[in-house]
């Protein structure tokens, strides 16, 4: 079943499956990781760490880019090791596992 997923317009398109990952969002806007499901408290939809940064026009994980907005005050001595579990869950820097097809909605291009 399809699934509407909402994205910056100036998202980069998705990279084909094994190609780098360029910021495009999709993957995290479908669906959060295993930690995105804990910051975000639920398993479907977009993570609530996802990050838009305008200067850049892409998407980033806001568990790696500043982990300490998703601890309690008292806990935030553990972003480094938030940060670290990230990489691992998001599997960076080995290009994009998403395979869904991206198709833009009827009347938009």
């Amino acid at each position: 079943m399809p699934q509407l997923i909402r994205l910056h317009p100036a998202a980069p398109a998705k990279p084909a499956e094994h190609e780098p990952c360029n910021g495009c969002g999709v993957c995290c806007a479908g669906e959060p990781c295993p930690l995105g499901v804990l910051v975000s408290r639920r398993r479907h939809g977009a993570c609530k760490a996802l990050v838009w940064q305008d200067e850049r026009n892409v998407y980033r994980c806001g568990l790696i880019e500043r982990p300490q907005r998703h601890l309690p005050l008292g806990l935030r001595w553990l972003a480094p090791l938030l940060r670290r579990a990230a990489y691992r869950y998001i599997a960076a820097g080995r290009g994009c596992d998403c395979s869904w097809t991206v198709e833009p909605r009827a009347g938009e291009d």
